[in-house]
Formats: structure tokens, C-alpha cells, sequence
């Protein structure tokens, strides 16, 4: 049963349809939060809005593709619709591809994966700041938590589509958060180390955890946006937290 510690809360979590935005939303809705999950399998996001509704909150299946201005702009209305408002954004959708060289990076794989994983961040990021801003006084403080990894702190061969966006994520939490302290909205990034993801064991040609026993499960992440978008996270913000598991380099 939930501990409450988001109890009233509402929460936004794209790419929830499988992996880290799964576990985020699960864990959000363990802790007393209504979801809206956005993604664009249709089947998998009712699925889990109707796992969510089993732990006692409300929840809303909003497909979408966050590649697509549109449909996230529809994804946005539909959660204020429903729940009137959005204290907690998770920008967590992406594209992971597998290591290829920029010589033979597609270019149009290169815009889907700027578009994705930095502009769709930016276009949800907006199209729910107005409500955050406007919350009235006593509402629970708004907070935003952006996805990066471990790889947006450096570069890496035939990963350069992928980090450069991660890269971005750090900059725009620090730049946004600078913005919006003064609305009481605190915005930080999570940078993961491996983890055992359906994306990751595809664009990897790996079998997870089973292979490689020191990536991650989705779950530990998920305690980590636990505690920044709780009240717990008060002091932080324009933070970019580093998440290793059991990959940390301090352990080699």
C-alpha cells in the first residue's frame, strides 16, 4: 500500500510503456500519485493504467509521439483534463541506437533521435509549465525530472546522436531550473548508468541482467525520481544526479 509520500499529487511520465518510465510510474502511483503515462503503445499504457488504478489512484492512458508536436500538445490536454493539473513531469521517452559511426549514421535517425529524446522534452516541458506556474498558493511544489544518462557527460564512439541529447538534458534542466525556482518549481536530471531495459537489450543485442549482472533494474531509478519529486527534494535543484548501480567506476 502506498506510503503517501506523493499522495495528491499528479504525475506525467513519458515513455512510461515499458523500462525506467514503467517503473517510475508504478512506483509514483505506489506512493499515492495519480499518473497520466504517455507513449505510443496504446495496449501497454492502458495495460499499466489499469495496474495503477489497482493501487487506489487515478490514471490516464495518453498515447503519444513525442516526436510529434501535435500529439503532445493533445497528450497535455488530455491530463489537465482529466486531472486539472500537473505537479510532476517525468521527460523519460527516447531513442536509444545501437554504436554507429557518424559516417554511416542515417541522417534522418540522427533528427529522430534530437527530436525524441531534447524536443519533445522541451515541447512538454512547455506545454505544462503554465499550469505549474499558476498553481495556487499552498499547492504542492512542481517539479520536473529529465532522463539523461551517464553517457551525456561525455561523448562516446557511435554514440553520438544518442549523448548528444543526453548532453542537452543536462543543460536544459540547469537552464530551466534557474527560471522557474522563483515559481517554486524544482527541475533536476537523473543520469543512469546501464540498465536492464527492453531499449537498452535491443539496441545492444544483449540479454540483460543475466549477462551482465552490474546493470541496473528500472526500479532503482525509479527510487530516485521517488525522492526528487517529493517534498524530500526541497533544497535541490539544477541538479544532474549520477546513477551507477553497480557499474559506479569507483568499484573497478
Amino acid at each position: 500500500m502506498s506510503e503517501g509520500r506523493l499522495k495528491g499529487r499528479t504525475a506525467l511520465v513519458t515513455g512510461a510503456s515499458q523500462g525506467i518510465g514503467r517503473a517510475i510510474a508504478l512506483a509514483f502511483a505506489r506512493e499515492g500519485a495519480n499518473i497520466v503515462v504517455t507513449a505510443r503503445s496504446r495496449d501497454r499504457l492502458q495495460a499499466l493504467a489499469a495496474e495503477a488504478e489497482s493501487l487506489g489512484v487515478g490514471a490516464l492512458a495518453a498515447p503519444a509521439d513525442l516526436g510529434v508536436e501535435a500529439e503532445i500538445n493533445e497528450a497535455a490536454k488530455a491530463a489537465l483534463a482529466k486531472f486539472g493539473a500537473v505537479d510532476i513531469l517525468v521527460n523519460n521517452a527516447a531513442i536509444i541506437h545501437a554504436r554507429i559511426p557518424v559516417m554511416e549514421l542515417d541522417p534522418q535517425l540522427f533528427r529522430d533521435v534530437l527530436n525524441v529524446n531534447l524536443t519533445g522534452a522541451f515541447l512538454i516541458t512547455k506545454a505544462l509549465l503554465p499550469g505549474m506556474i499558476k498553481r495556487p498558493a499552498g499547492s504542492p511544489r512542481g517539479k520536473i525530472i529529465n532522463i539523461s544518462s551517464i553517457g551525456g557527460r561525455k561523448g562516446g564512439a557511435g554514440r553520438s546522436a544518442y549523448r548528444i541529447t543526453k548532453s542537452g538534458l543536462i543543460s536544459f534542466t540547469e537552464s530551466l531550473a534557474a527560471e522557474v525556482k522563483k515559481y517554486g518549481i524544482d527541475v533536476n536530471a537523473i543520469c543512469p548508468g546501464g540498465v536492464d531495459t527492453e531499449g537498452y537489450r535491443d539496441a545492444f543485442n544483449t540479454a540483460g541482467r543475466s549477462e551482465n549482472p552490474k546493470l541496473m533494474d528500472p526500479d532503482e531509478i525509479a527510487q530516485v525520481a521517488v525522492f526528487l519529486a517529493s517534498d524530500a527534494s526541497f533544497a535541490v535543484t539544477g541538479a544532474a544526479i549520477d546513477a551507477f548501480g553497480g557499474g559506479n567506476p569507483l568499484f573497478v
